[in-house]
């Protein structure tokens, strides 16, 4: 069962470095990045790794999209360039899929940094998943390549790609949500408050839920780096 890790990225070069050396300690079958025209620094950082990067239009549900269509593998991993996978990450996944109702899964997962109310948010988020099997980016999806094709991948839409395709992803199977825990970037949290980041994304989920445009939404949706 081979597993192909994509990473798609933009203007990521404060986060890429260490998130590619975690993945690649890991040793998966297959490690593409894929940038989505980065201004910054970030593909010299990923050549330095002895890494190719392919380009794609902008946007991480087409980013994600294209690095699909680019894997090889049996199982397509998307990992968000500020997330790092537990050391277990592939024996986990393996294990779950064993099981051939399971269509796909994704992680528990961490924030880093101190402080009661990141580990608060962290253990919520994913028992929010548990509870729902919708899951977002920052928990390390990963699904059958046969599953990714039926469903079409992600939407192309600016926001909530994620979101869209988990709830798509639970109905074509069971859902696998692992308990070793991905460990993902505390910067939004830090930078706009935990209290009103909460606020914030629970209120665009709900518009989105409600029927509100992903492009409308997008625009209140800051993405810090």
């Amino acid at each position: 069962m081979r597993i192909s890790v994509i990473i798609p990225v933009l203007n990521e070069e404060k986060t890429i470095a260490a998130s590619l050396r975690t993945s690649r300690l890991l040793e998966p079958d297959e490690l593409i990045v894929v940038d989505g025209g980065s201004t910054d620094r970030t593909r010299e950082i990923c050549a330095s790794l002895g890494l190719t990067v392919i380009s794609s239009p902008r946007g991480r549900g087409r980013q994600m999209n294209c690095g699909a269509n680019y894997a090889t593998g049996d199982v397509l991993l998307f990992l968000h360039a500020d997330t790092r996978l537990p050391s277990s990450a592939f024996a986990d996944i393996r294990a779950a899929l064993n099981d051939p109702r399971v269509v796909g899964g994704r992680f528990d997962v961490q924030l880093d940094g101190n402080g009661w109310m990141l580990k608060l948010v962290g253990t919520l988020m994913s028992l929010r998943s548990r509870l729902t099997k919708v899951s977002t980016g920052d928990q390390a999806i990963f699904v059958r390549r046969g599953i990714f094709a039926a469903i079409g991948g992600f939407p192309d839409i600016p926001l909530m790609e994620d979101i869209a395709f988990c709830r798509e992803l639970k109905r074509k199977g069971a859902i696998a949500c692992l308990r070793s825990r991905a460990i993902t970037s505390a910067r939004r949290w830090k930078a706009e408050g935990v209290w009103r980041t909460i606020l914030k994304m629970w209120i665009l989920k709900a518009l989105y839920l409600l029927g509100a445009s992903p492009v409308r939404l997008r625009r209140y949706y800051d993405d810090p780096r």
